[in-house]
């Protein structure tokens, strides 16, 4: 089959039961076509489905004669790469159970994940990370196998548990040559009810927890696909949030499988933005704040342009507003002359071609609060920035924006074959295939997330519409009660205020207070150029986040953002956090979310001080 033929259909998708099946069809389909496109030195290489095949397979016969068993936990600890890949699908072939660790996580963290899991393998991307298995695996008694990637850094070293990836893929790559039937035997034993990979969620709320994903629900979102991705064989993505994410999992090992994505790797994670702009992707998924970080790289650009250029892109911007404002209210749009609409269209082009945007069909965005001037931003320039809505538990998507169906504050419409309704306190309740199969080795938390009708409750607090459109209004555990016991969902706010370029994310405060109140995370590189251009003088981050100029200019961007709340949702005073935070740092998780409790524990002083030095009583239950 030519890549340029179109996949087969939804039934042939669930005729094959488990993802390692289709894999198979599709490397024997496809297989002398790109799969996975890694940049190296400066330089795209190209890695064909074949050869994505020979990688897994060899893995996986390596793994197996190592002694690992039928349902045996593999993990990899390292950053987006094809190896990754090659790993994650070599266990769900073999009939192991992948589970990534973020890059970022401390040794105690690893140590949790591996004792957790019990996991018998683990691949480490280098040094770095393998330290932190070393330091850690002697608590670890389930643990059989390391294997690091890069040698850099190891020359001489030697150690009878950890073997180097280049080595340990050749001896499978032998395994495979002499006898291939245990690879080809094993995909044939899945079953749709078997396990096919754990997710750990991100921990903001206690320690993490394994999410046990399995083939039928990953079989289940592949026929959604075509759903919300206008995408087909041969298209381009770019891989570059963390693969231990659902959403990221789904979209650059799975997705591909359904609609033939050529994935990227950017050469390291502070690369993404210019590959981005070599890749030039046709479908292109991320959270709020990258879409932010597009339109601030745009904000800093026409500052140093010329005024001629920052004159027609005001101007472009202009036209093109009206045009979103009259297709969001569904009108027809006012007749433009014929030079505003030439100027438009180049104006827009150019800001396109220079983000790596020109063949964008396909962009998504969720996982956090949308604003809705970023979707005003997007569709300005010709791009539907269409919202989704999912969560770990449901196996990554579980509502959509449909093409064309943009509604500013709605994450879009259920998934066919699914269920979703209101519960208590307006939580939304999930029910369907796409639901996963619970928390690894833990019961009671399985039990109290999933009913005995087959409901997920997810914490989360939305609205449903008579047409079925989804909002998502806040964690319900976020949900501040004013000492005048007005509720008030923080992350609407948070969304206004970390659409400014100045200001990076922000806490609201409010919970058994009179008024609200925010910390703020500056965003460092337009701050600075804000301080430069003014010869605001300062030395590092910290002694630019306590200049009074800065104060006084995100006092400003607040008192912007004020009038479009209600009164009891304007914030009256705030704080910055002199700190740049990390995902190492204890505040945020590794997916860069904030932790409220964290946070109100470390900055406790800094909070009451917004409250007039005290504590005040908490609001009535």
């Amino acid at each position: 089959m030519a890549l340029n033929q179109a996949p087969p259909t939804l039934h042939r998708f669930q005729e094959q039961e488990t993802p390692a099946r289709l894999f198979r069809l599709r490397c024997r389909q496809w297989a002398a076509q790109p799969a996975l496109r890694p940049k190296r030195r400066g330089l795209w290489e190209s890695v064909t489905w074949a050869e994505y095949y020979a990688h897994a397979r060899a893995i996986g016969m390596q793994l197996d004669s190592s002694g690992l068993q039928r349902g045996a936990v593999v993990c990899v600890l390292a950053e987006n790469r094809p190896e990754w890949l090659y790993v994650d699908m070599a266990a769900q072939c073999m009939g192991f159970a992948g589970n990534g660790i973020y890059p970022t996580s401390s040794a105690d963290q690893v140590l949790h994940i591996l004792q957790d899991s019990g996991a018998q393998a683990v691949f480490v991307q280098d040094q770095e990370q393998l330290e932190k298995v070393l330091a850690v695996r002697g608590r670890c008694p389930a643990l059989r196998v390391i294997v690091v990637m890069e040698r850099d850094g190891l020359r001489g070293f030697s150690d009878p548990q950890v073997s180097f990836f280049d080595d340990f893929l050749r001896e499978g790559i032998r395994l495979g040559a002499r006898d291939g039937s245990v690879f080809e035997a094993a995909i044939d034993r899945g079953r749709a009810e078997d396990l096919a990979f754990l997710v750990y969620t991100s921990g903001t709320t206690g320690a993490p927890k394994g999410a046990m994903i399995l083939n039928r629900n990953v079989m289940f979102q592949l026929t959604q696909v075509k759903e919300y991705l206008d995408a087909g064989p041969g298209d381009k993505s770019l891989s570059f949030l963390p693969l231990c994410h659902i959403a990221e999992r789904m979209a650059s090992v799975f997705n591909p499988l359904a609609v033939g994505l050529v994935v990227h790797f950017p050469e390291n994670p502070g690369t993404v933005l210019n590959d981005l702009r070599e890749v030039a992707p046709q479908v292109l998924f991320a959270p709020p704040r990258f879409w932010e970080k597009m339109v601030s790289q745009i904000d800093l650009f026409m500052r140093d342009a010329i005024p001629l250029a920052r004159w027609a892109y005001g101007t472009a911007r202009g036209s093109a507003a009206a045009m979103v404002d009259a297709r969001l209210q569904r009108q027809a749009p006012a007749a433009q002359a014929w030079a505003t609409q030439w100027l438009r269209r180049a104006a827009l082009r150019n800001v396109k071609v220079f983000l790596g945007l020109q063949n964008v069909r396909c962009a998504l965005t969720g996982a956090a609060p949308v604003p809705a001037d970023l979707i005003r931003w997007f569709l300005a320039c010709g791009i539907e920035l269409r919202e989704a809505y999912g969560m770990t538990e449901t196996s990554g998507f579980c509502a959509a924006t449909p093409r064309g169906g943009i509604r500013l504050g709605w994450a879009g419409v259920k998934a066919p074959g699914t269920e979703i309704r209101l519960g208590a306190d307006g939580e939304i309740l999930i029910r369907g295939p796409n639901v996963f199969a619970g928390y690894w080795n833990l019961p009671r938390q399985t039990a109290e997330t999933l009913d005995a009708d087959g409901w997920l409750h997810t914490g989360d607090c939305g609205e449903l519409d008579e047409s079925g459109y989804l909002s998502i209004r806040d964690r319900i555990k976020d949900i501040l009660i004013t000492s005048g016991g007005k509720n008030i969902t923080p992350s609407h706010i948070e969304s206004l205020l970390k659409f400014s370029p100045y200001i990076t994310d922000a806490v609201v405060i409010g919970d058994g207070r009179h008024y609200l109140t925010c910390l703020v995370m500056l965003d460092h590189e337009h701050v600075a150029r804000h301080a430069q251009e003014r010869q605001i003088p300062y030395t590092d981050y910290r002694s630019l986040a306590r200049a009074p100029q800065i104060a006084a200019l995100i006092r400003a961007e607040i008192e912007r953002i004020n009038p479009q709340l209600a009164r009891v949702e304007q914030i009256k005073d705030f704080r910055i956090i002199d700190t740049l935070l990390t995902a190492e740092d204890e505040e945020l998780t590794p997916t860069m979310k904030l932790k409220r409790k964290v946070i109100a524990r470390k900055y406790a002083l800094l909070i009451d001080d917004m409250y007039g030095g005290a504590r005040q009583a908490p609001a009535p239950a």
